[in-house]
C-alpha cells in the first residue's frame, strides 16, 4: 500500500507538470488532428478500402487513435530524460519511497493524458463525419482497450527514456520504433494493398492487430480474434517491459 502511495503522489507531480507546461499536450494532440484532417480531405479519395461497410473516417480513426496511443508514451521517455539529466531521479532515491513508484506514477499519468487525446480525436472525428456503428459496452470497452495498449507502451518508452542521454534522443529513438509499425500495418490502408512481405509482416503486427480490435469495437467490423489477440499484445508488453523499464532504473539510480 506504501508504494501505491508513492504512485499516486508521483502522478500528482507529473499532471500538475502538464498543466506548468502545456506545450508538451498541445504537441500530442495537435499532430493527430492535422493528421486525421490530411488523411480524410487530402488521401482519402484515393484509398480503395474494398468492402469496408463504411466511409474513409470510420475507416482511419481507430487507426489515428492506435497510433496516437501508442506515442503517448514518448511523454514518459522525454520526461524521465530530463528527470534524470536533472538530477531530479537522486532526489527521489534520497526520499524513503519506493523506487518503483516514480515509474508507475509516470505511467498512470500517461494514461490520463491519453484520456484527454482519446476525448478530444473522438470529438474532431465525430466534426468530420465520423460515427459509432456499435453498442455503448462496445465503444467503452474499445476505449479500455486503447488505456490498455497505451500503457504498454508507456513501458516501452519509460526504458527506452532510462536508455537515453537527452529527451531528443529519447523522443527520436521512440518514433524511429513506433512510426514504422504504425505505417507497416491496417491503420491507414487495407493490408491486402501492400506488396506481398509487407502484408506478411502487417497482419501479425500488433498495431494491425490492435486497430482491427478498435474497428470491430466502434465500427462493427468482424472481430475475428483480433480483440483477445490485442489483449493479449498488451499485457505481453507490460509483462516484459515494465520490469525491464524498473530495473534500468535501479541501476540508473543506483550510480
Amino acid at each position: 500500500m506504501e508504494a501505491l502511495g508513492d504512485a499516486v503522489v508521483i502522478l500528482k507531480r507529473n499532471v500538475l507538470r502538464f498543466s506548468h507546461q502545456p506545450e508538451w499536450l498541445v504537441g500530442y494532440t495537435v499532430q493527430p488532428i492535422m493528421f486525421v484532417l490530411l488523411f480524410v480531405y487530402v488521401f482519402g479519395g484515393a484509398i480503395d478500402l474494398g468492402d469496408f461497410p463504411g466511409s474513409y473516417v470510420d475507416y482511419l480513426l481507430p487507426g489515428i487513435l492506435v497510433q496516437n496511443i501508442s506515442f503517448g508514451g514518448a511523454l514518459t521517455a522525454v520526461g524521465l530524460t530530463e528527470d534524470l539529466n536533472k538530477g531530479l531521479i537522486d532526489r527521489f532515491r534520497s526520499l524513503p519511497m519506493a523506487r518503483s513508484a516514480v515509474l508507475a506514477g509516470r505511467t498512470f499519468a500517461d494514461v490520463l493524458v491519453n484520456l484527454l487525446g482519446i476525448a478530444i480525436m473522438l470529438t474532431v472525428g465525430l466534426i468530420v463525419g465520423f460515427s459509432f456503428h456499435s453498442t455503448v459496452p462496445q465503444v467503452v470497452a474499445g476505449i479500455l482497450l486503447l488505456l490498455l495498449f497505451g500503457y504498454a507502451f508507456s513501458w516501452v518508452f519509460a526504458l527506452i527514456g532510462l536508455s537515453t542521454t537527452s529527451s531528443e534522443t529519447a523522443q527520436q529513438f521512440g518514433f524511429i520504433i513506433v512510426f514504422p509499425l504504425t505505417f507497416i500495418s491496417s491503420a491507414f490502408v487495407p493490408v491486402d494493398s501492400m506488396p506481398p512481405a509487407l502484408q506478411t509482416f502487417a497482419e501479425v503486427n500488433p498495431f494491425t492487430i490492435t486497430v482491427d480490435a478498435m474497428r470491430a469495437l466502434f465500427i462493427g467490423t468482424p472481430a475475428g480474434d483480433s480483440i483477445w489477440q490485442a489483449t493479449a499484445w498488451s499485457i505481453g508488453l507490460t509483462v516484459v517491459f515494465a520490469p525491464l523499464a524498473v530495473l534500468k532504473y535501479r541501476r540508473v539510480s543506483a550510480r
